[in-house]
């Protein structure tokens, strides 16, 4: 059923569904409709990017949820990328077990998302997380894996670590210390160019902070036992504010070092994988962003996939036409987004396959899709959007859902 128009049930939540968390949103597409499409993404895929265009909807996590659940249990795969470091997913793939023994690690769901990027730490991602934790429990011979597709990056701790050393080694530069770390500790929270949207950053870039903390813990003299350990965290703390989007002054993501780690963590492991990120990174092909057209045709880590795996590389699109997001209520799309049109139709939800094609006839063409970042304003709406010029290269398939309501944030 590549084109789904007939109306869709809302499907009460199965008890497996709420064991831990009690919030599994009740999505706008039928278990059927699910397992059609899990079905349809899964033929010929070594490797499938699901890709969100906003991280701020239930509605849209839920859905690429229930399809990665579906891809594991009837489909075989068994592996999940995520948009973030190597460290902090390490973290959820302890949690959920996934190095064997099934039993998982220690803590809580919660404890286990401390570390991770902030737009994971969500109920509907610990909900997530305690299915596939209960998953391996039952498939301790095969488990599913969790990786970030990036590489080690700074955390809190490290912060801790320097402060710490310094404290101990050179107290009389404490404080100086501190007012280069404390203010750029606060982007493992919200991002630096977040603040900035936000009207809510310090001022001074976080990276020259970081390479002035650098140049003094590097400078003190007999620095004792850890020096070098100090150090080398010090470094990573540069590079995590050097490579941020504030850092890079640029909204393109390192998409050759994403795909190289999802391509040769499949290749290594042989399992079939899964890659959860934005629409932006998972598009087959490259994507011009409408915050920054400026800078042209942006390569993308599907892009890369595409031309590592070809059609074994598969891309499905979930996005919506409007909706309250808690950072903002969304209006209708603009008439010249491919959103508006699929949101003609007043459905609840559907989906296109672009591969069929009568679908990929009626579709394709250059197209403008919604894209919701954590800097999102109203009153450039119309600029929150990435282009490509194929729709039916970019995207195998399209979900499209009609309103959404916002993601519950952990505390």
């Amino acid at each position: 059923m590549p084109n789904d128009t007939a109306p869709l049930r809302h499907p009460a939540p199965s008890n497996a569904d709420l064991a831990g968390h009690q919030h599994t949103p009740v999505l706008p597409l039928s278990d059927t409709v699910l397992d059609e499409i899990a079905a349809q993404l899964a033929v010929g895929a070594t490797v499938i990017g699901i890709g969100e265009s906003t991280r701020f909807s239930r509605e849209t996590f839920g859905v690429r949820d229930q399809l990665f659940r579906r891809l594991v249990r009837d489909h075989g795969f068994r592996a999940l990328a995520v948009q973030d470091s190597a460290g902090a997913a390490a973290a959820l793939d302890a949690y959920v077990g996934g190095g064997g023994g099934g039993g998982g690690g220690g803590g809580s769901v919660a404890s286990a998302l401390d570390g991770a990027w902030r737009p994971w730490r969500t109920e509907e991602m610990a909900t997530a997380l305690e299915w596939i934790r209960a998953f391996n429990r039952d498939h301790a011979d095969d488990p599913v894996r969790i990786f970030g597709v990036k590489p080690a990056q700074a955390a809190p701790a490290d912060y801790d670590a320097v402060l710490a050393h310094v404290r101990a080694s050179a107290p009389e530069r404490l404080a100086q210390l501190a007012a280069h770390l404390d203010p750029i500790r606060t982007a493992h929270q919200i991002d630096e160019h977040v603040q900035r949207a936000r009207g809510v950053h310090p001022g001074r870039p976080f990276a020259e902070h970081a390479r002035d903390a650098l140049a003094l813990v590097e400078s003190l003299p007999d620095a004792g036992a850890g020096a070098d350990d100090v150090v080398a965290r010090m470094r990573l703390i540069v590079q995590f504010h050097e490579h941020s989007v504030a850092g890079r002054g640029s909204y393109a993501g390192d998409a050759e070092v994403s795909a190289d780690i999802v391509g040769d963590f499949q290749h290594a492991t042989g399992l079939r994988t899964v890659y959860w990120d934005g629409i932006a990174h998972t598009s087959a092909t490259e994507t011009v962003l409408g915050l920054a057209p400026e800078r042209g045709p942006q390569t993308t880590a599907g892009t890369l996939l595409r031309q590592r795996y070809g059609t074994q590389y598969v891309s499905a699109a979930i996005g919506f036409h409007h909706g309250d997001l808690g950072v903002a209520v969304l209006p209708d799309p603009g008439a010249d987004l491919v959103d508006a049109k699929l949101g003609a139709t007043d459905l609840p939800a559907h989906w296109l396959d672009l591969r069929h094609d009568d679908v990929r006839g009626q579709w394709d063409g250059p197209a403008k899709a919604r894209v919701i970042s954590g800097v999102y304003t109203p009153d450039r709406d119309a600029a929150e959007h990435l282009a490509v010029a194929s729709l039916a290269d970019a995207f195998d398939v399209l979900i499209h859902i009609r309103e959404v309501t916002p993601v519950r944030r952990l505390p």
